[in-house]
């Protein structure tokens, strides 16, 4: 089975437009998004331009800001301080990766939860990890990081079960791979999170659901796996000018094996979240 995501990212966003227009009128004003991102990394650049067009396209109000490397630790942190105060700074977006020198630890502490619909700041992230079940995430005041959102969204539509499942996720980044694996145990599966210095082909062997995020095209080798898991490939890496995922999706299929395809299967779902996040965030303030 394939776990595309285009189906469910329409669905996510087809309420979107009225739901800015709401708030827009009840505001007296459209909601309004901030973004610092590298202006060095072409393709983080390509992709928050795509998620400021979709943000544009539903009546968002969009401001972009460059971080490069003459933009100091000091002066980033800054940055995220006077958009926490200003009162019509509704969602604040700052994608990863940033420049080498600049560091998620600089500037954590000083985005206003609020406003930060990625879930990166020490409150959201804190308030997260605190939680214990599916219920507790769902009520809480803040955000959680879209992409692991997502995923657990994606596995959700496609009816993928997860209690007292053995989950495996690849990466452990802030970003992606440790949020994600505290979301699954919420749905209580049993977790196992992995990073370059796992055994990887012991670790995935027992699993039922492996979820890749480690940005490394062939990766996961379909051998590795037991008949009936699934894969939610989350990495978009570039393999001799094709777009591509941490495993081999024709392997996968021929293998038997269900898999979300990259592209057509997180993304999508994680740039409807982002939206989602960014439409909450002025509903908030109504």
């Amino acid at each position: 089975m394939i776990l595309e995501g285009k189906t469910l990212a329409k669905q996510i966003r087809a309420p979107l437009q009225e739901r800015a227009d709401v708030v827009r009128k009840k505001l007296g004003r459209p909601i309004c998004l901030c973004a610092l991102g590298s202006a060095e990394d072409y393709a983080a650049r390509l992709y928050l331009q795509k998620e400021v067009e979709a943000a544009q396209k539903i009546g968002i109000e969009t401001h972009v800001f460059d971080l490069d490397g003459q933009t100091s630790p000091v002066g980033f942190c800054k940055a995220v301080k006077e958009l926490a105060k200003y009162a019509q700074t509704d969602a604040v977006l700052i994608p990863r990766p940033l420049p080498p020198h600049l560091a998620q630890s600089d500037f954590a502490d000083y985005l206003n939860p609020r406003q930060d619909i990625d879930g990166m700041s020490i409150a959201n992230a804190g308030r997260m990890f605190l939680c214990k079940t599916w219920q507790e995430i769902e009520n809480l005041p803040g955000f959680v990081p879209c992409t692991a959102m997502a995923v657990m969204r994606l596995l959700d539509f496609h009816h993928v079960d997860l209690q007292g499942k053995e989950v495996v996720v690849i990466g452990r980044s802030s970003t992606v791979g440790r949020p994600l694996a505290h979301l699954l145990s919420c749905k209580n599966a049993t977790v196992k999170l992995c990073h370059s210095y796992t055994d990887l082909p012991r670790a995935v062997q027992n699993a039922d659901v492996i979820c890749s995020a480690a940005g490394t095209p062939g990766l996961l080798k379909t051998e590795w796996l037991k008949k009936g898991s699934t894969v939610i490939d989350i990495s978009t890496n570039w393999n001799n000018n094709t777009l591509c995922g941490d495993a081999n999706a024709q392997e996968l299929e021929a293998a038997g094996i269900s898999y979300s395809p990259v592209p057509g299967g997180v993304g999508p779902v994680t740039l409807a979240v982002l939206l989602e996040n960014i439409i909450l965030s002025g509903e908030r303030k109504i």
